[in-house]
This record gives structure tokens, sequence and C-alpha cells, in this order.
């Protein structure tokens, strides 16, 4: 395989019956949690790259399982501009992934100054949100692998990730705190 920077891609054509219909949820849902690229009813593209390699093997069981199939073709663009298109497409899908990604921190460090406002010190609590920061780790863990060309907003993620971390840390410190004044 080479370099997603070289504008080599993997175009999976799938073909998977429409009943039962949840062989097809089942391969839509693993070509999205991939950050496969749609180009059109049964067109999913890929950079070829090897952190996507497991995710179209799975897509092809998946189908294979639904009594369906997966063509993989080795692709590349035209000329720059058609290489260039695609990359940007898919990295604008990756950029609403982040922007999603920094609207749930948001939501995370809400959640501790509303737990901290109405002080709500509870081990209970703190291990709801550490659940959540580790949702959020996770999510970017996922996120960062695909983004394999740079979203806009990925740097900004990172540096939010660390917030929501030492905004959980200081929760933490609270909780103990309230817990030992017992």
């Amino acid at each position: 395989m080479t370099d997603a920077k070289h504008g080599r891609w993997l175009v999976l054509v799938v073909r998977v019956p429409a009943e039962p219909s949840r062989h097809r949820v089942a391969v839509w849902r693993e070509l999205r949690r991939v950050g496969a690229l749609s180009l059109g009813q049964g067109i999913w593209t890929v950079p070829d790259v090897p952190g996507f390699t497991a995710g179209v093997d799975r897509v092809i069981e998946l189908a294979q399982r639904g009594s369906g199939e997966v063509v993989v073709l080795d692709a590349a663009g035209r000329d720059d501009r058609d290489a260039t298109r695609l990359e940007q497409l898919f990295t604008a899908e990756r950029q609403e992934e982040w922007t999603e990604f920094l609207a749930d921190c948001g939501k995370f460090e809400a959640e501790i100054d509303k737990e901290i406002r109405t002080a709500k010190f509870t081990l209970a609590e703190l291990e709801e949100e550490e659940q959540s920061l580790e949702r959020l780790r996770r999510w970017h863990r996922d996120l960062k692998a695909r983004d394999v060309f740079g979203a806009p907003s990925a740097a900004e993620a990172e540096l939010r990730l660390e917030r929501c971390a030492q905004r959980l840390a200081g929760y933490t410190e609270r909780v103990f705190q309230a817990l030992h004044q017992m």
C-alpha cells in the first residue's frame, strides 16, 4: 500500500440484498465507522493506507454474511485535481466528525460545571463522568486514526480533550475532599 498523500484509494462497490435489511444496515454502519466516503449508491472509498485494511475486510465479511458482495478496486485520481477533490471530500467528513466531537467536549465540561455548581460530589457521579471521559478518549482515538489528511479541527480537539481530562481531575479532587470531610 502507498501513502495516502500520493492519492491512492480503495473503491468499494457494495451490493447487499435489500432483505433482510439488517445486513445492509450492518454494512452501512461499518462503512461509517471506518470513515468511508460515499461516492454514490453502493460506491464507497477510503484512502489506500494500512489503517483502513481491517475495516474493509470487515465490510466484505458483513456483506458476504448477507449474501452480498464487495468488489474492491485500486484507484487514483485521473489527475491532481481529482485526487485533491477526493482528499477534500474525505477531510470535510472528518471535519464534521471533529466538530461533533468538540461539541460533546463542551457538553462534558458543562456537565462537570453543573456537578460543581450543585455540589454533587458522589462516587457514583464521579464514575459516570470517568466513563464519559473514557468514551471521549475512544472517540478521539478513532477519529485520529481515520483522519489521515489532518482536518483543521484535529489539533483543537486534542487540546479540548486534554482540558476535559484536567476538568475531571479537578472534579475528582473535590469529590475526594467531600468524602473525606464526612
